[in-house]
């Protein structure tokens, strides 16, 4: 599972790295009605929470599904232009006039992205002209409570009107906290952007992505890049470009925009405490297969403890030598256990550092 996008012809000017304040203002509503997902994140949370205007946190919970889960596309409105080459602007203002320039269509379907499984790679009917669509979100909007059904009905009678809303609650949030934060990051950002256009001119495509995410990489050859996620996707520049943008506050989450029509877009998380190399999902994958067999469980026990032998291990457990083998190698292949020799005799033990990390992994691959 992953999503792809496809490169071919992408002239290596169409390539940008660049901030956008509106995507970090999204990121930061979602840190801040999911704290869980940013653990480092605790302190500052706290403290914009404490000095909230409640007014302002009322309107906050109001349409909080367009950032909770993750965030909408609307906070990314630079990729919806024709012509998919518009880059995000210097300033929030700048990109709150953006937003007002995406169609009621691509506004209402894109604010209704977690609400209404509409089709999001490829092209269907919308909200606003198809009233099957229509009864759909409302439905499933209705299942999500009644606050989220009134805001859908809203959206759906009289999109400019929500246009507005949303433009002045954002307004009103960067006013109370996100100025002074953004004040802060956009120097980081602007480093980090530097750095990566820096490694495109002087080492490609390749080592930019590589240098924003160990999960992104380039396939050359098929003219694709792969975003190893637990989710489907592709999308393609085509005639466009594709935009790569940064965010403080993003760790764990590394997204990918496909919507279908919209510049393909990765967000990745920058100053993150990621490990240099992450597991791929399908090495986790193959780490929580491999501990799950009780066997196996019982085998870490003493592997945890000491180094074993082959011929150790299968007199403690009441199993043949080739049993032991054929479980040492399934442990061995998902890289929980290390292995070395002394003399005739090759010792194997669990690698403590891999299963620690385990918990900690999973998050970030659920989240990712």
């Amino acid at each position: 599972m992953s999503v792809h996008i496809d490169i071919a012809g992408l002239r290596p000017e169409r390539v940008a790295v660049v901030p956008s304040p509106l995507a970090e203002l999204g990121m930061a509503l979602h840190a801040l009605s999911e704290p869980a997902h940013h653990p480092g994140l605790q302190g500052w949370v706290t403290g914009v929470r404490a000095r909230l205007d409640p007014h302002l946190a009322d309107r906050m919970c109001e349409a909080d599904f367009l950032w909770r889960t993750t965030f909408s596309d609307l906070f990314m409105p630079f990729a919806g232009i024709p012509g998919r080459s518009t880059l995000p602007c210097g300033t929030l203002a700048e990109e709150l006039d953006l937003l007002d320039k995406l169609t009621d269509e691509q506004f209402v379907d894109a604010a209704l992205e977690f609400t209404c499984a509409l089709p999001y790679c490829s092209h269907g009917p919308d909200a606003l002209s198809d009233a099957e669509i229509r009864r759909r979100a409302l439905d499933l909007a209705a299942a999500r409570g009644p606050q989220q059904l009134r805001f859908s009905e809203r959206l759906l009678a009289d999109p400019p009107r929500i246009r507005a809303w949303l433009r002045q609650f954002l307004q009103d949030c960067d006013e109370a906290f996100f100025a002074e934060a953004w004040s802060r990051l956009r120097h980081q950002l602007a480093a980090d952007a530097r750095h990566k256009t820096d490694l495109l001119r002087r080492k490609g495509l390749a080592e930019a992505l590589a240098a924003a995410s160990p999960a992104v990489t380039l396939d050359e050859a098929a003219a694709r890049i792969t975003v190893d996620k637990l989710g489907d996707g592709r999308t393609a520049t085509g005639d466009g470009g594709l935009l790569l943008v940064p965010t403080s506050l993003g760790w764990p989450h590394l997204m990918v925009l496909h919507r279908h029509g919209w510049q393909p877009l990765l967000h990745y998380p920058v100053g993150s405490p990621e490990l240099a190399a992450p597991p791929t999902l399908e090495q986790l994958a193959l780490r929580m297969t491999a501990l799950s067999h009780p066997v196996r469980m019982r085998m870490c026990r003493h592997l945890a403890r000491s180094e074993y032998t082959t011929g150790e291990l299968a007199q403690v457990h009441g199993m043949t030598a080739p049993e032991i083998s054929r479980h040492l190698a399934v442990l061995k292949k998902a890289g929980l256990i290390t292995t070395r020799r002394r003399g005739r005799y090759v010792l194997h033990q669990l690698d403590v550092t891999v299963v620690a990390r385990l918990g900690s992994e999973f998050l970030e691959g659920i989240l990712r």
